[in-house]
């Protein structure tokens, strides 16, 4: 069966890879192809990200996140799509503002009713996701397609290509149960697990697009 993947990056490291060093050097295709029975032909992995920002908290992150897609670019079946990344100082209610006071605090002092925090945001992914799944639905790209996320915002361009373009649409599943809308509008759904993590690494170095040779970072092991 012809078979698109369409993954999302950021839902895919927080909920897979972040506490996993040793499964960050992931080949997505592998992953892909490990999870799905063999009657499966990946032809594409469509992986959404965006480039991180320097004023995180990590500095270092924009560097290893630009070594791991330059791995990416390895693997002529994945494209990969990048949204934007925005970081802003934004006022905000806090949910308890007795925790977001200093311990040496003067209580009888009136307290403000927001506090300055440092948001961050990554746009664009859901909306290329949804666009592209539809308009593959209907254009007769694929014959199955598998979705990893558990955002339920893509419920909607599922649903479309399910019942609408007649086309089979898997989860892919990062979490212990999917999100009930996703699970009810899909086809089936498949759980991802740390084995099928470690089954799918890339090889110690792998040459990039470029030709140039592009290392495992030593903290991934």
């Amino acid at each position: 069966m012809r078979t698109i993947a369409y993954i999302d990056g950021f839902n895919l490291y927080y909920r897979l890879l972040k506490r996993r060093p040793a499964s960050k050097w992931l080949n997505p295709k592998a992953l892909i192809e490990t999870v799905l029975h063999r009657s499966h032909r990946v032809e594409r992995v469509n992986f959404y990200t965006a480039r991180l920002s320097s004023r995180l908290h990590d500095p270092d992150a924009p560097a290893r996140q630009a070594v791991y897609l330059q791995a990416l670019s390895s693997v002529p079946e994945i494209v990969v799509h990048e949204g934007s990344f925005m970081a802003s100082e934004v006022w905000m209610e806090p949910c308890d503002p007795l925790q977001a006071r200093p311990a040496d605090y003067d209580w009888t002092l009136p307290g403000p009713n927001v506090v300055k925090v440092r948001k961050f945001e990554e746009k664009g992914s859901d909306v290329n996701i949804a666009a592209h799944l539809v308009r593959d639905a209907f254009t007769d790209a694929f014959d199955v397609a598998v979705v990893l996320t558990n955002d339920s915002d893509l419920v909607e361009p599922i649903r479309i290509a399910v019942a609408e373009a007649g086309k089979r649409v898997g989860l892919l599943v990062p979490v212990k149960a999917p999100h009930q809308s996703l699970a009810d509008v899909a086809s089936f759904h498949l759980h991802i697990r740390p084995g099928h993590l470690m089954k799918a690494q890339f090889p110690e170095e792998v040459l990039s697009k470029d030709g140039e040779i592009v290392r495992r970072l030593p903290t991934w092991r």
